[in-house]
């Protein structure tokens, strides 16, 4: 009985001392979504499931709307040691170098999150862009794809007529040209104050979210006209976090974040079709107006925006994620071969 006692208590001991020894990690990420949208709750799911994978030893603090600084801050936020990670998307950092544009939007690319997530993972995207991301002293984790966006607009939006004169909040970036390239007007404007410049009459319309997202941010309960199924934009969040901190971060609690924004990416986008479908019924119900645009007038914007992925290729880096898109979506049958 006493070497079982002896022996147990050196189990314990040893538990005990390796409770003590267990690294943790505490990190401050922002997102530019509010709790409450469909991309908020799945953010707030992520942390939790880092939280309970880790057993406590990653400890995140969360800051929702861009409550920190604003939304294109964030990832200098994050590299600087203000923040620890980035939860908003490589969009934002085009001012840097326009190579962000095509891993943050490509705009008239992939047509499913299921094919741009397989260009990041089994199309040699990863590796281009995080070379990209390390020039910046930051990490990138993983893309969250939600789908394609929606607009909101106070005006009808039914077709490429319909943006003639149209002003728009834009996120920075090729978004602008293209559109210029089709009559309308946009203005670069942050995500959290696209309600208020609907609501004052500043912009016609905004390029905030998908369906159920605007929604969330309440942005038809002023804009009466959207479109559906989207077919602009289809961003991809990411979550890209300072490279010194993800560094000094234990193999188990990487391996435990990869893990999780792997998860949230495939929740998002089979949770955004059924909350889009619930979002057109009640807009509808609402006396929204959602139309669909046609194929000549889709057609017309891809035309437009492939046209201008060679004009914002500015930078080798830009190059050749352009490259490598255009490669891919060839193989994919999306792009012709001899375009």
């Amino acid at each position: 009985m006493k070497t079982t006692h002896l022996t147990a208590m050196a189990v314990g001991a040893t538990l005990l001392a390796g409770t003590a020894m267990a690294q943790t990690t505490t990190l401050r990420i922002q997102t530019h979504y509010g709790p409450e949208t469909t991309s908020g709750e799945l953010l707030t799911e992520m942390v939790e499931n880092i939280e309970l994978m880790s057993n406590g030893e990653i400890d995140i603090e969360m800051f929702y709307s861009s409550s920190v600084v604003s939304s294109v801050e964030t990832f200098d936020a994050a590299a600087t040691g203000i923040l620890d990670c980035d939860a908003t998307g490589g969009g934002y950092q085009t001012g840097k170098n326009p190579a962000f544009q095509f891993v943050g939007d490509i705009m008239g690319g992939y047509e499913t999150p299921a094919q741009q997530l397989s260009w990041l993972y089994y199309g040699g995207g990863r590796e281009a862009a995080q070379e990209l991301y390390n020039q910046y002293g930051m990490e990138l984790i993983g893309w969250i794809v939600y789908g394609q966006e929606s607009f909101a607009s106070t005006k009808p939006i039914a077709s490429i007529e319909d943006l003639q004169d149209w002003k728009f909040r834009s996120p920075p970036g090729m978004e602008t040209k293209i559109f210029e390239k089709l009559g309308a007007s946009p203005i670069v404007m942050d995500f959290t104050e696209i309600f208020t410049a609907l609501e004052t009459g500043i912009i016609d319309g905004a390029d905030a979210s998908g369906l159920a997202n605007n929604v969330g941010l309440g942005l038809y309960d002023i804009a009466g006209y959207a479109n559906y199924p989207g077919f602009h934009s289809m961003p991809s969040d990411h979550l890209a976090c300072n490279k010194a901190v993800w560094d000094a971060m234990p193999e188990h609690h990487r391996a435990i974040m990869l893990t999780a924004v792997s998860d949230i990416a495939l929740k998002s986008a089979l949770i955004f079709e059924k909350r889009n479908a619930e979002a057109v019924a009640q807009l509808t119900e609402q006396g929204v107006q959602i139309d669909a645009w046609s194929p000549e007038d889709l057609a017309e914007f891809r035309a437009a925006a492939q046209a201008t992925w060679p004009e914002f290729a500015t930078t080798p880096e830009a190059e050749a994620l352009v490259e490598s898109h255009i490669a891919y979506l060839t193989q994919l049958g999306i792009v012709d071969a001899a375009e």
